[in-house]
């Protein structure tokens, strides 16, 4: 066997967390010490672009990937279009599901199944490190060495730590340093302002369900064409049957409205955290 080691790798979403575990690790990497002693220098940083993220998230990506290229730490940007997959197929072919509010005939209130991060980035993360990184050949079994070898590193913020589980990929084991750190969205949004000049929001598709709906009013005011694209989809929701067919009708708010039907105070909801005893709202 040639020379091996297990890759350490980091899953950027070009959000808040996990902005600062890239900062965090370049900043390593051009100190030649391990300042951050729970992030290491990663091998590789990948994103995976999904074709609809709000604008603030390519301005976070464009920013990272400068710092990147000064600390020689290889960013890739994997290609993954939830978005046109979803205008081209919604109606006609089985779609990634998405975690649409829904109401039933009988008023019922659900939410669908969420499986878009797992067949549109864990899994096409797993596919360029096996064939491109790993070099294996399609349909070749995994090597025993790499099972569970190679560390996927995400940005699962504290507060968020019931999200921290293990992986159920072949080749990962995974890490969450901002949990084993402790650190919340305030600490991390402040490592990216004060140590990077950097203000980041929160990374998520333009129609992902999780927004709140002030989200799509500042959107609408000032990220038109992020607003466009939640509203192009909202709009296959209302105009199209979903295959195999619902029973319950899905809404990307969680008003259960159109985003059209939207008011003001449905609006009044945003998410925030405190940063120097101010609110600042954190992207949702």
């Amino acid at each position: 066997m040639m020379y091996w080691k297990p890759l350490k790798l980091l899953s950027l979403g070009a959000g808040t967390p996990s902005t600062a575990l890239a900062l965090m690790a370049c900043e390593n990497k051009l100190a030649g010490r391990l300042i951050h002693t729970l992030v290491p220098v990663y091998d590789y940083i990948l994103f995976c672009d999904l074709k609809a993220e709000p604008a603030w998230v390519y301005r976070q990506l464009d920013f990272v990937r400068s710092v990147c290229d000064r600390a020689d730490i290889p960013l890739i940007v994997l290609e993954a279009d939830l978005y046109g997959y979803y205008l081209q197929n919604f109606g006609r072919s089985r779609v990634p599901a998405i975690p649409f509010w829904t109401t039933g005939p009988d008023g019922a209130q659900g939410r669908m199944p969420r499986q878009c991060t797992c067949d549109c980035k864990i899994k096409v993360m797993e596919r360029y490190v096996r064939y491109e990184l790993l070099g294996y050949l399609p349909r070749k079994r995994t090597k025993p060495w790499d099972k569970h070898a190679h560390e996927m590193h995400m940005g699962i913020l504290w507060e968020e730590r019931k999200r921290a589980k293990p992986s159920k990929q072949t080749l990962f084991t995974n890490h969450y340093p901002l949990v084993e750190m402790g650190w919340t969205r305030g600490e991390c949004f402040a490592y990216n302002r004060e140590n990077w000049g950097l203000d980041t929001w929160a990374s998520a598709c333009a129609f992902c369900p999780f927004h709140t709906n002030f989200f799509y009013q500042y959107t609408k005011e000032h990220d038109i064409p992020s607003y466009d694209k939640a509203r192009r989809v909202d709009t296959l929701l209302e105009q199209y049957e979903a295959v195999p067919p619902l029973i319950s009708r899905p809404y990307l708010s969680k008003s259960r409205k159109r985003l059209y039907e939207l008011n003001p105070q449905d609006c009044a909801d945003a998410q925030t955290f405190l940063y120097h005893g101010q609110e600042v709202w954190n992207g949702f």
